[in-house]
This record gives C-alpha cells, structure tokens and sequence, in this order.
C-alpha cells in the first residue's frame, strides 16, 4: 500500500509539472501578443517624426533666406593642412556667407563664423558681397583657415587696393605647417623610443 501511494504521489507530481510546462508558453505567447502591438505603435511614432524632421531641414531654407547665388562672379581657392576651400565672390550682395548650402555660422559654430569674416571686417567690405564656399577635407580648424585665405584673395583680385591692409594682418599669407610624416625606426615624426643602455 505504502508502494502505491508512493507511485500516485509521484503521477500527481509528474501531471503538475506538465501541466505547469504546458500553461507556461500560453503564457509567454500572451506576454508577447501584448507587448508587440505597443512596440509597433512606438517605433511607427518615432519613424514619423525623424521623417518630419528630415523634410522640414531638408525643404526650408535657413530663416527663409537665399541659400544660391546667381550672376558674375570672382573665383578664388584657399588652402590649409589638407583642407581646401573654393571661393566664389559675388557683387552686390548681403554679406551672406554660405558655406556648403549652409549658412557659416551652422557650418562653423562659436568662433569659426568670426574668423573668416576678419578680412571683411579689415577692408570694409562687411555688407558688400556674397560668398559661396565648397570647402572639403582636413578638420574644422583646417577649413576655417582655408575660407579665409580663399575669402582674402578673393576681396584682393576684386579691389586691388586692399593688398595693404590685408597683407598687414596676414591674410593673403597660405599657412604652409603640416604635420611631418612619420619616420621608421621612430614612434612618431621625431620622437625615438627610450634608450637603454643594457
């Protein structure tokens, strides 16, 4: 008898398990019904408004404002480090500066902005002209100094008059350091390992 109860004690034991293991999954695959149509809802909202924000920087214009330039105009190119900027200059403008299809001081936030307008600011020339840039390669700094160079020469072939004050504050003068290549045997372009003596 004591056999018998053992065995039936033991069905039991085996029927819950199973009943248990059978119930569980029913329950995973409610779990998961739930949760996908919120998940879908979620991730349908944030594609929509990446695409919304996407159009809206796309199709309108900075502050409404030209973004291109039309008529004559005076080319020029500025270099510095491994960036290069192509200029263009044209008459009768607003003293927009467009750099890229963006206005410059989206392109070169903080200080950058201030710095390529200096040779403006020297000659006088603040609200005279439009500027178009197309300036690619080396870093921020490196294409700061290149649309300044580009936008210097620029002014000089315009008004050859202002050679002086442009040449006085260094504006026409190309930037010529780069960075030395390095050399085998060595860490970097001069720097050696530690020298042992033993």
């Amino acid at each position: 008898m004591a056999e018998k109860k053992v065995k039936a004690v033991k069905d039991k034991a085996v029927k819950d398990k199973e009943k248990k293991a059978v119930k569980a999954p029913k329950a995973a695959k409610e779990t998961k019904e739930i949760k996908t149509p919120k998940k879908d809802k979620a991730e349908e909202a944030v594609k929509e408004e990446i695409k919304n924000q996407i159009e809206e920087e796309v199709n309108v214009p900075s502050n409404g404002e030209i973004t291109e330039f039309s008529g004559k105009y005076i080319k020029a190119i500025g270099r510095r480090k491994r960036a290069i900027a192509k200029v263009r200059l044209y008459e009768d403008g607003k003293g927009i500066v467009m750099i890229n299809g963006l206005r410059a001081s989206q392109y070169f936030p903080g200080e950058g902005a201030n710095i390529i307008t200096q040779p403006l600011k020297v000659t006088g020339h603040n609200r005279d002209f439009n500027f178009s840039v197309l300036t690619n390669g080396g870093g921020k700094i490196g294409q700061i100094d290149a649309v300044r160079l580009g936008i210097s020469r620029a002014i000089l072939a315009f008004d050859p008059a202002t050679k002086e004050a442009l040449k006085v504050n260094g504006f026409l003068a190309r930037d010529e350091r780069k960075v030395e290549r390095k050399k085998p045997g060595l860490r970097k372009a001069r720097k050696a390992p530690q020298w042992s003596k033993r």
